[in-house]
């Protein structure tokens, strides 16, 4: 069956944390959390989407201002059709949204190290998160 990708098409928190059930990306990511879905979602300033029948079998979302930088916070497909080039796919449209001298970055899940340098990323050794304000020193 045809894959159809749509750029910003709107999606629901349930299609979306079906999607993540589908991936390992669902174990990291607050499926239980419906408004926190909805914010993630609503906040997302790209959105790149994959589609086969109706079905959302994948998804590439950003927060990015599209000159400089872009950070692809979630890059989801469905496990049962990993392989078969839609990530790559979401990935590029994603990089051809932006001017072409923005960076795309993003971090990657232990399972998928692997994949991003054989599609031509490069690994940053300085990645930094802060999660709680009260470790802020």
């Amino acid at each position: 069956m045809e894959v159809e990708y749509k750029i910003n098409q709107t999606i629901t928190a349930d299609q979306f944390i079906g999607l993540l059930s589908k991936t390992s990306l669902g174990a990291r990511r607050p499926i239980d959390q419906v408004e926190t879905i909805d914010a993630m979602l609503a906040n997302a300033n790209l959105l790149v989407t994959a589609w086969q029948g109706g079905r959302l079998i994948g998804v590439a979302r950003s927060v990015t201002d599209f000159a400089f930088c872009c950070y692809l916070s979630d890059i989801a497909v469905d496990e049962s059709i990993q392989a078969s080039g839609i990530g790559k796919t979401l990935i590029r449209m994603t990089k051809e949204a932006l001017k072409p001298t923005c960076s795309l970055i993003l971090l990657s899940a232990p399972q998928a190290v692997g994949y991003y340098p054989k599609i031509g990323f490069t690994q940053h050794n300085s990645a930094w998160v802060l999660t709680d304000i009260d470790d802020l020193k």
